[in-house]
């Protein structure tokens, strides 16, 4: 099944929302954790089955909102993505973005299943993302305008340049950035040969964060991936360094949104 299958609209979804009532706080000072299921379409069952994989009947949306939340107002949206590290998830892996997401007024989204993939393919990530972000834009009706960036460590930060080379063509976010932490591997000429992104893709800030320490993205692989993504034709490409290992650092993560701030205007 072609991955240009997202282009169509999930009407199933939106009307078995529309017959229930909200699931996502809609008033001023909402803020905290929000931790939801949902149905997920048939459309997206089947695109998740691929490669072996049970049918994900029902979803889950977790959400990590800033201080004084107002789904009225634009809040920009950073969609985790898990390691591939063994009882991992995004929604297990979402609370190491918190702080520094909070500081900066960024929402953190993570998505999943109530069952186990077989195989933890970018297919099956990619389906229940897609399936959150309908959820999303469906209960916050201008979300689906506002600022959104992908981040990940190790196995998360390749399958997040998957993941946003596939929805920057086929679902119109409103992409901002790309913060990879501890990444060990360039996957996006990869990923840009199946999916053409638009022109203005290769024009997106990416944040390559890289500890000194780190055995297992070292910072000479980091380097190198930094001149693969500029190979590539990407103008905004930054590589900082911190002192620690195979870790999500506040401090780069703090930095890395605020830049992806000042390269949108937002």
């Amino acid at each position: 099944m072609a991955l240009k299958i997202l282009l169509t609209v999930a009407m199933a979804l939106i009307l078995s929302l529309e017959s229930t009532a909200a699931i996502l706080p809609q008033s001023p000072g909402n803020s905290g954790t929000v931790d939801v299921r949902f149905p997920v379409p048939k459309y997206y069952q089947q695109y998740a089955t691929q490669d072996g994989n049970p049918v994900p009947t029902t979803g889950r949306l977790f959400l990590l909102l800033p201080p004084n939340f107002d789904s009225r107002r634009v809040w920009p949206i950073l969609i985790v993505t898990a390691t591939k590290d063994p009882g991992h998830t995004a929604p297990s892996d979402a609370p190491w973005y918190h702080a520094a997401a909070a500081a900066e007024g960024w929402i953190v989204l993570a998505t999943d299943a109530t069952v186990r993939p077989r195989n933890d393919s970018v297919s099956w990530r990619l389906a229940l993302l897609a399936a959150g972000l309908d959820v999303v834009h469906h209960e916050w009706p201008k979300s689906g305008q506002w600022p959104v960036a992908f981040a990940g460590i190790s196995g998360g930060a390749k399958c997040a340049q998957w993941l946003g080379a596939i929805l920057a063509q086929t679902h119109s976010l409103n992409i901002r950035g790309f913060f990879l932490s501890g990444i060990n591997e360039d996957q996006m000429p990869e990923a840009l040969k199946t999916n053409v992104a638009p022109p203005e893709f290769l024009r997106l800030p990416i944040w390559i964060s890289s500890g000194i320490n780190d055995r297992i993205a070292t910072p000479a692989q980091e380097q190198q991936i930094k001149g693969s993504l500029v190979r590539t034709g990407f103008q905004k490409v930054r590589l900082s360094r911190f002192s620690g290992g195979h870790e999500v650092n506040r401090a780069d993560l703090e930095s890395a949104l605020k830049w992806f701030r000042e390269q949108g205007h937002f």
